[in-house]
Parts: structure tokens; C-alpha cells; sequence
């Protein structure tokens, strides 16, 4: 028998960019939802009606659903036996030898069983190595738990996830009808197409779908740096590669390939092929060496000791305030390392070591974007020496 204050789901690390985006859609389809997270900082700011990230259209909508009753936000563990849909939004990290790190499953397992409703169903969400989904349910039956665990991995784009969730085909990977079926009937409170497979199936999708993009990425910064190296101006020739030619649209131009996603991604893939990936592990060097490629090319007109260089945009991409593995903070390390007095800005990250962009644009001897912030696009940089392998200036200018 359900109560009044029964939830129809609960989201476990709900108040994350994953967790609470998803947690909004939910509640904006009429579910009423518990968010449940350990983080109390991020918790009382949900609680309060702010958003703790950027994500188009979030704003305005947290405060209307707390006060609208359709969402519920704690710290308490006990919130997870008040729904029996738990959607679990923990990835499976890597550890310094580039490895999966299951050991964040176990902690988070313990915690939830104590609280959990018997034929509960337990929806994985956030990115896992192939097999995790059998190795949660395992480690559920082992303290008694009978549980229907599917993984549904997120598939959406960082800010874009309120309109994606409602439009994105939704992966389901289940072992059986039953698991199949329950997952269904909770994704199609958001009328998405849904695609059947198994959960090791849907696990591997995953990956390559980051590993692709990731991929990508590292295809156009090779590019770049091949023209570049000769001497080349990189805007002519993949304006001739992309021109009117439908075969060539999707070559992205170059840039930081970064985020808590692709580099990590691609490493499980890695790992899960026995390392038999060089392709993956090109990509890792090729993308991770960007921003010393960018330092040394800087350094062939003369040395940066000394010198200032200022970096605008920390945020692993542009229009984001996530600085999760950016890789303007690698760009700034091996600045320092070099000798050069360096700076940093960002519109949309506070730090205590970080200046203004008036103060950049003055002091800097070179400025180099870190990420695409739109509104760098409309600076006058009067004739200022910049680093835009972005394009954000008009033209990769390196």
C-alpha cells in the first residue's frame, strides 16, 4: 500500500549534472521525484530554488516544481525506500593506471539497502564499464535484495539536457522482460523512443558513443597540427575540406577535447578490449598533448619566461561553468612550469586565483582561449597577440 508521501522515483546523486537535469524532466511530466545526494552544500541549494550549474532552462524551472510539490530534495539515505524506481547516477571512474575503479559501487550499495523496497527497480544511469550492471545486482543479492537492476545510460549533451532528455532515443539495456518492461513504462512518462538491448549491450553502446566523439576530436587537432606544423593557414584548408561537401560536414575544427566524460570513456574502452585499443590510446595523446603543442608553437617566436600569459575560459567547453578536467588548467601548469607569470578568467567560474578579463586583455603579454565562451566573440582584442585554436577570434590564429 502506497502513502502520500510515497515518490514515484528516487534519483541517487541527484543533485549532479546528470542527477538533477534528469530529476527536473521527471517532475516535469508529472512524477513526483526525490532527489538524494551527499553533497549538503549542493542539496541546500536545490532545496533553495538555485541551480548549482548552468543548464538552459533550469532556472526557471527548479523553484516552480519545489513549489509546485513535484520534486524533494535531502541528504537523508532513508529517502531511497520511498519509491520503488531508484535511478542511480554514479559512473565507474578510473584510477591512476587508466583502469575502471569499481569500488565506488560498493559504499553506495550498502547505504541504499538498508532503505530499499523489496522488487525495487534500480536504473543505472551514468556511464559504467561493461558488466557493472550484473555486478550491482549480484552484489544487491548478496545482501538480500531482490532487485530488477537495467542500465539506461544519460546520452545527453552538458546544458541541453532538460531538451534532450524529452527528445533523445532512450537506450534500455535489461536482462529480461520484466526489467525491460519497468524501464519502459518509466521512460515513457517522456515519450522517447525506446531501443532494446541487453545490459552489457547498452554498456559498450555507451562507451563508443563517447569514445567516438572523443575520437573525433582527436582526428581534428592531428589535422590542425599537421598543416600547422608546415606552416599552413588551417582556416583555408578545412574551409576547402568542408565547403558545400556533405562527406566532410561533420569534421569539427580543433580545440581542447576535455570534460568527465570522453578521456575517461575511452580508457574503459581500453581496458575492456584488453588493450588491444591503440586507436583510443592515439586519441588520449593526441588530445592531452593540445595544449603543449600550443605552448611550444608560442614559444618558436621566443620564450614565455618572464613573460605573461593570460588564459580565458577554465570550463572544459564553452558557455559551461563545469572546470572538470579542463585542460586550460594543464595549459596553465606547463605555462608556469616554463616561466611564464600566467592568469586566468572565466565568466562563469568564481576562484579565489583567478582575475577579471579587463585585467587579462591589460596585462598579458599573450592571451590564449582556454574554452569558446560566446562572449569573447565580441571582444575587441586591439591587436593583441592571441591563441585561438578555437576559431573564436574569426580564425584559428596559433
Amino acid at each position: 500500500m502506497t502513502t502520500a508521501a510515497d515518490l514515484d522515483l528516487v534519483i541517487v546523486g541527484g543533485c549532479g549534472h546528470v542527477g538533477l537535469p534528469l530529476a527536473l524532466t521527471f517532475a516535469e511530466a508529472g512524477c513526483r521525484v526525490g532527489v538524494y545526494d551527499i553533497d549538503q552544500a549542493k542539496v541546500e541549494s536545490v532545496r533553495g530554488g538555485q541551480m548549482p550549474f548552468r543548464e538552459r532552462g533550469a532556472d526557471e524551472l527548479l523553484p516552480q516544481l519545489l513549489a509546485g510539490g513535484q520534486l524533494e530534495v535531502s541528504n537523508d539515505p532513508a529517502t531511497v525506500g520511498r519509491a520503488d524506481v531508484i535511478v542511480l547516477v554514479i559512473g565507474t571512474p578510473i584510477d591512476r593506471h587508466m583502469n575502471p575503479s569499481f569500488e565506488v559501487f560498493e559504499p553506495v550499495v550498502r547505504e541504499m539497502v538498508p532503505h530499499m523496497r523489496t522488487g525495487a527497480l534500480v536504473v543505472l544511469r551514468s556511464t559504467v564499464f561493461p558488466g557493472t550492471t550484473e555486478l550491482v545486482a549480484a552484489r544487491l543479492q548478496d545482501h538480500g535484495i531482490e532487485a530488477d537492476v537495467v542500465f539506461c545510460p544519460e546520452r545527453v549533451a552538458e546544458g541541453f539536457a532538460l531538451e534532450e532528455n524529452r527528445r533523445l532515443p532512450q537506450i534500455v539495456g535489461a536482462a529480461d522482460d520484466i526489467g525491460y518492461q519497468r524501464a519502459a513504462d518509466l521512460f515513457g512518462q517522456l515519450d522517447v523512443e525506446l531501443i532494446r538491448v541487453s545490459p552489457q549491450e547498452a554498456e559498450l553502446a555507451k562507451l563508443l558513443t563517447n569514445t567516438w566523439r572523443y575520437m573525433k576530436f582527436a582526428i581534428a587537432n592531428q589535422f590542425f597540427q599537421i598543416a600547422h606544423r608546415t606552416g599552413m593557414d588551417y582556416n583555408r584548408v578545412l574551409h576547402a575540406v568542408r565547403h558545400n561537401y556533405p562527406r566532410a560536414a561533420d569534421l569539427p575544427g580543433p580545440g581542447f577535447a576535455a570534460g568527465p566524460c570522453l578521456f575517461k570513456d575511452t580508457m574503459q574502452l581500453a581496458a575492456f578490449s584488453s588493450d588491444h585499443f591503440p586507436m583510443g590510446h592515439s586519441a588520449m595523446l593526441v588530445n592531452e598533448g593540445v595544449p603543449e603543442y600550443l605552448i611550444d608553437a608560442i614559444e618558436r617566436e621566443g620564450s614565455i619566461r618572464g613573460k605573461t600569459l593570460g588564459i580565458l575560459g577554465m570550463a572544459f567547453k564553452g558557455d559551461s561553468d563545469d572546470p572538470r578536467d579542463s585542460l586550460s588548467y594543464k595549459l596553465r601548469k606547463l605555462a608556469l612550469f616554463r616561466g611564464a607569470e600566467v592568469i586566468c578568467s572565466d565568466p562563469f567560474i568564481q576562484a579565489p586565483d583567478f582575475t577579471t578579463l579587463a585585467d587579462v586583455l591589460e596585462r598579458s603579454d599573450i592571451v590564449v582561449i582556454g574554452a569558446p565562451h560566446s562572449e569573447y566573440r565580441k571582444l575587441d582584442w586591439n591587436g593583441a597577440k592571441v591563441v585561438d585554436i578555437w576559431g573564436v577570434t574569426g580564425a584559428i590564429a596559433v
